[in-house]
């Protein structure tokens, strides 16, 4: 066992100090561990400045104790410290637990010894529709009565109720742990799941040359692997696989939906889903909208067939996903028919789904966009601007804020007025406004009725507070 593993064998017989509690990543392993029976504290500089103060105090009424980012939470030599392998040395936590002989986790390594020692773990991975796949894989398994446990990093609306306002997690019974694995940072080597999903394969945080060795690696893991037939990076990655079930629109998927079939609107999809294998054949209707939706249900629907579900009982499950939080979540229609849509798009690929299910529909696109930090700029800025610059049409608009920073060490020489230029120089219409209060002022000027306005960024969970006080500033 990894040390990981073995100060994870007993969660509840261990004190936990999560560092940045409140974060997408963090929040839902916090929960895991609490529903196992484990204490839990944490600190965050989000509630030290008083950010999102309706998250903290709901896990206040949990029984988590916050306490200031300055050192004060780290008490003894027993506690776990969780923290993010990435935050600096400097943070106030990292010191004293450093000073009193702490043993440290990072986020990844927690969670990989709490999903590896799951009966039949699912792991989902790919650079775009993680957690959409995770929460649609989840709510068939609970659909179905698996009772699974989730770790998504997305709220899941299926979940919200009045006592679980931040339902990203689940704690189930059953043996089935369902979990995004991030790429990003290369801890994906750390999980060894039963199932796999494989989205896509595309430029993100790392090369493709990276890329395609943590994924073909991650298929060679697997006892199986949902694999998507319609990307050719993916497939190329195939003969890693022990078994494989492809799915998609095109000749190489098993678990397909049919393309003349397929029905759009703009708050949902339909589709025959095929079995090609026995001619099995179920009409699925999705209540989120977009390709994207479609072919992240079938990866789901792939997985859930791995792991024993039938295809008809899944199907039936999906025509009930409410969808996740900041994934093209419609916050609402002003008195004059401007529509508010928040969204988590941040990179090329998932921008241009975004963009392109807003385009498939009438009405004129205003788009903000907040960059999720400087280093993704520098990665990916250039593919970045040929995507708001070629999925917008001549009467749409694309407004980029300076990007989140919450404090560190980074490197700030490319921002967002570098990436205006280069939307421009793609014939696209671009303008860089740095506040995002004076953005919002700017949006609110220029909307018309029947105009959609879409809020990007990740990183930041007051963009959701954002879209909601511009939506009530539209006329």
């Amino acid at each position: 066992m990894t040390t990981a593993e073995t100060i994870a064998a007993r969660p509840a017989a261990q004190s936990w100090f999560f560092c940045g509690i409140g974060g997408s990543g963090m929040l839902p392993l916090a929960l895991i561990l609490h529903g196992l029976g484990a204490r839990v504290s944490g600190s965050d500089r989000s509630f030290d400045q008083g950010r999102t103060p309706e998250k903290f105090a709901w896990l206040k009424r949990l029984g988590f104790a916050l306490l200031p980012q300055d050192g004060s939470g780290i008490v003894s030599p027993a506690q776990v410290l969780v923290a993010s392998a990435a935050i600096e040395d400097t943070v106030p936590e990292i010191v004293a637990a450093r000073a009193l002989g702490c043993p440290r986790l990072s986020r990844a390594e927690l969670l990989a010894a709490l999903f590896n020692r799951a009966a039949q773990p699912i792991a989902v991975a790919g650079t775009s529709g993680k957690s959409t796949v995770t929460g649609m894989i989840g709510w068939i398994m609970t659909a179905v009565g698996r009772d699974p446990t989730i770790m998504n990093g997305a709220v899941m609306k299926n979940f919200v109720a009045d006592d679980a306002p931040f339902a990203a997690a689940r704690v189930g019974s059953g043996g089935d742990f369902v979990a995004e694995v991030d790429e990003s940072d290369g801890s994906i080597a750390l999980y060894r799941p039963r199932i796999g999903v494989l989205g896509n394969v595309s430029l993100d945080h790392k090369s493709l040359e990276e890329l395609r060795a943590l994924f073909g690696d991650f298929c060679a893991r697997c006892d199986a692997v949902a694999i998507n037939a319609d990307d050719p990076e993916s497939m190329a990655l195939a003969p890693r696989a022990a078994r494989l079930l492809p799915f998609g629109l095109g000749a190489g998927a098993v678990i397909v939906a049919e393309p003349a079939s397929i029905r759009e609107g703009a708050t949902g999809i339909c589709a025959d889903i095929v079995d090609r294998r026995t001619g099995a054949r179920h009409a699925l209707a999705l209540a989120v909208p977009g390709r994207h939706n479609l072919m992240n249900a079938l990866a789901a629907l792939a997985a859930a067939e791995l792991a024993g579900v039938e295809l008809g009982d899944a199907v039936a499950a999906l025509g009930r996903f409410s969808g996740l939080a900041r994934r093209f979540d419609i916050v609402g229609t002003s008195p004059g028919g401007i529509t508010v849509i928040d969204d988590f798009g941040h990179n090329p690929e998932k921008v241009a789904a975004t963009l392109d299910t807003l385009r498939a529909h009438p009405g004129r696109v205003i788009a903000l966009f907040q960059p999720h930090g400087f280093g993704p700029l520098r990665q990916m800025g250039a593919e970045l601007a040929t995507v708001l610059a070629t999925r917008l049409g001549a009467q749409d608009a694309v407004i980029l804020t300076d990007p989140v920073y919450f404090g560190g060490t980074v490197d700030r020489s490319v921002g967002s007025a570098q990436i205006v230029a280069l939307v421009n120089a793609a014939g696209g219409h671009g303008v860089h406004i740095a506040g995002r209060e004076d953005a919002g002022a700017a949006i609110a000027a220029m909307a018309l009725p029947g105009d959609r306005v879409v809020i990007m960024g990740a990183r930041d969970d007051t963009l959701s507070a954002f879209a909601r006080d511009l939506l009530a500033r539209l006329p």
